[in-house]
């Protein structure tokens, strides 16, 4: 279905039987997924596609155009609640500029929610759930370098660096790179899906339209009128025992650098939902997320919107937050299309769901590949400021590929030794 269609289509939600494993019900072919300590989203097929432009205005057309397919739909549910009746599931763009952002209706999804199961069909599609797939066996991957050379990498890292301690505007540049990987055979989203929630159950694994991954960092929920942001910055190593793993906790929360870059990261959400919310509220101090691997400063921002925007539409307006793009945010963004040398296509982006009352969630699209046929491109960033050394920042990139890397080769994430470097941040 095209976004010109005017034929009204039926959509029906019903309450359904625990379906067990979620990620484990996908089906082959294109596959969507929003999944948190087993609960969430999935889906499968393709009902509707609302065309994404490029641009500033690329966030308010997709929701009026989502929006006005939304309320032509005729919806029939017997359970209410977020994630219920017609969803649709958005990647977006790092990059205003660059094309290749997903806005897509699945026909089929299945939820559950605080106890609760359902599956939604589009257009007559069959309300019933596939059988569980065995984990196959991992695909052999090879590797097949980066996009930019690693010592153009390096002389970027260290010219911004050296910008920065000038005193000029920017206080921080975000800068990425990526690592290609092929397949004799085509690569199968859905075993690297099940490998990531098993091992990073506490971030959100994602999978849409070929981008898949697990983030740790919620960019908005939002339920009616109240909105969420769980800010991450700020990163120290998990360590190899109860002991070890405290005093690098310790040292985080110590760690004037890490409490800097944290704050920064929190004032730039709360501005944005201060134009948009009332009484917009972050926690007094950060508190520590510990994930499989690393363990974050997290602030968790609260606030009531003024206005009955979607989850997309404040999503929109939340993106690129200086975690993963810089400070001031404008010259950051200059310095990276300069400085990249890549496309970073949908990585670093909003990704996640809404559905028609405007409810949904989105994180930030960390730690993820873009998955094509026999092909992919993993991607990691850093953090760059007026101290940076670029060699270490570059080691940082490796250590956070190896999350993909290993849902990909089926392997144990290694666990990260610092070795005296600098932990890996948020990106």
């Amino acid at each position: 279905m095209t976004a010109t269609d005017t034929t009204t289509v039926r959509v029906r939600t019903a309450a359904a039987q625990d379906p067990g494993d979620l990620l484990a019900r996908l089906p082959e072919g294109v596959v969507f997924a929003w999944v948190r300590h087993g609960d969430g989203l999935v889906g499968w097929g393709e009902a509707h596609r609302v065309p994404v432009g490029t641009g500033a205005g690329r966030f308010p057309a997709a929701v009026a155009a989502l929006e006005g397919w939304f309320a032509a739909a005729d919806v029939d549910r017997e359970i209410d609640g977020a994630g219920t009746g017609p969803v649709a599931f958005a990647s977006m763009t790092f990059d205003p500029r660059t094309q290749g952002s997903q806005l897509v209706i699945p026909r089929v999804v299945v939820g559950r929610s605080g106890g609760r199961c359902w599956i939604t069909t589009v257009g007559g599609a069959a309300a019933t759930l596939p059988d569980p797939t065995p984990l196959p066996e991992p695909t052999r991957i090879r590797y097949a370098g980066a996009s930019a050379p690693e010592v153009r990498w390096l002389e970027a890292v260290d010219a911004v660096a050296g910008e920065i301690r000038t005193e000029g505007p920017l206080q921080k540049v975000v800068l990425a790179r990526d690592l290609q990987v092929w397949s004799a055979e085509p690569l199968d989203v859905r075993p690297i899906l099940r490998r990531l929630s098993a091992r990073f159950s506490g971030c959100w694994t994602f999978a849409a339209g070929g981008l898949v991954g697990a983030t740790p960092e919620l960019l908005v929920r939002r339920r009616g009128t109240a909105v969420e942001s769980l800010v991450l910055a700020g990163s120290a190593p998990r360590g190899r025992d109860r002991a070890q793993d405290d005093e690098a906790a310790a040292a985080l929360a110590r760690s004037h650098k890490d409490r800097v870059e944290h704050d920064l990261a929190v004032g730039s959400v709360v501005e944005v939902l201060t134009g948009l919310c009332s009484a917009v509220e972050a926690e007094d101090e950060p508190h520590l997320l510990r994930l499989a691997n690393v363990q974050h400063l997290a602030t968790r921002v609260t606030g009531t919107l003024l206005q009955p925007l979607s989850a997309l539409a404040v999503a929109g307006a939340l993106h690129p937050t200086a975690a993963v793009c810089g400070t001031p945010v404008e010259d950051a963004m200059g310095r990276i299309r300069e400085l990249e040398r890549m496309d970073r296509g949908r990585y670093s982006g909003p990704v996640g769901w809404v559905d028609a009352a405007g409810d949904g969630e989105f994180g930030i699209a960390l730690r993820c590949a873009e998955i094509s046929g026999t092909r992919g491109r993993l991607f990691a960033g850093a953090g760059i400021v007026g101290e940076s050394l670029p060699e270490l920042e570059l080691e940082e990139t490796r250590l956070k590929l190896r999350a993909m890397q290993s849902a990909l080769e089926a392997t144990p994430a290694a666990p990260y030794s610092s070795g005296g470097r600098k932990p890996p941040s948020s990106v």
